[in-house]
């Protein structure tokens, strides 16, 4: 810190062109998604401003709602599918068990998989003619059972749900296994001296060292699960009848099928306020579940 402090012109020029870069790439885009958001525009022809009409258009249709409550079964998924797995198996390979560094590879694989490759291989696996979710069900007699899964509006969104869970549970597994091993080695053996063990050592000397860890977890799954688009569209396209529509789809289609680019960047500039609403909840909450 006294480092820092005394000679921080070093520092800033170090960070500038990654601030810069993030800047042009990430901040600017969002105050011109503002400015869009309060136009008519195709694209080609001159924009005319409409003030608050698309967001009153938005809020009008039906699909949009359904693509948000889609969105929040994308969430619900993440965060209590990815978040208690990954910590689950992440407190299991923390004990040092023969072969856990493999365990460990074999469950980041699917993080660095292209996310078209997981989308397709699972759009296989979920084919109602030849996937092998059918196949097995037929293998050990239950046809009747068989099911089109990705063609059903019951089912398909459960289907995505479950992909969405197998793809990331490999990187919550990698966070939370460095909080736990960045515990402190000399609180454990206190706690197992005073006779916490177990379920016990688990539930009150280790969860909430790394709670703050596991705050961070359900934030990237919030902000992540409402940027869901390409795996949605590559294994779905939103379909059928809009049954796996998310706001991520939705905008895509409206901005650029329908090339209505004002209405689309409303479309973004409420998918924005809905992240920070709910991750602003979920951290109140989380926080004051911490006191």
């Amino acid at each position: 810190m006294y480092l820092l402090t005394r000679n921080k012109w070093p520092f800033l020029a170090a960070l500038a062109p990654a601030v810069a870069v993030y800047a042009v790439f990430a901040v600017i885009p969002i105050f011109v998604s503002f400015y869009y958001s309060l136009v008519e525009w195709n694209g080609f022809s001159d924009k005319t401003f409409v003030g608050l009409a698309n967001f009153a258009e938005a809020f009008a249709d039906s699909v949009f709602w359904s693509s948000f409550v889609n969105n929040l079964y994308v969430v619900a998924a993440s965060v209590f599918g990815q978040v208690p797995i990954a910590l689950f198996f992440a407190l299991l390979l923390n004990r040092k068990w023969k072969g856990s560094k493999l365990f460990r590879t074999v469950g980041f694989l699917p993080v660095v998989i292209s996310t078209v490759v997981v989308s397709l291989v699972w759009g296989m696996i979920f084919n109602a003619r030849r996937g092998l979710v059918n196949q097995l069900l037929s293998a050990v007699g239950l046809e009747e059972w068989r099911q089109n899964w990705l063609g059903d509006p019951k089912l398909a969104m459960l289907a995505v749900c479950v992909t969405i869970i197998w793809q990331f549970v490999g990187l919550y597994l990698i966070i939370f296994l460095s909080a736990l091993q960045n515990i402190p080695s000399e609180i454990d053996e206190a706690a197992r001296i005073d006779g916490a063990s177990g379920l016990r050592h688990t539930f009150f000397i280790t969860l909430p060292m790394i709670w703050d860890t596991i705050i961070v977890a359900v934030i990237l799954c919030i902000s992540g699960s409402l940027r869901t688009f390409d795996l949605i569209y590559v294994m779905t396209s939103g379909g059928p009848g809009h049954a796996t529509e998310v706001l991520a789809t939705y905008m895509f289609d409206k901005t650029f099928s329908s090339t209505r680019y004002g209405y689309g960047s409303a479309i973004s500039v409420c998918i924005f306020f809905f992240s920070l609403a709910m991750i602003g909840l979920s951290n109140f909450i989380l926080r004051r579940r911490a006191i």
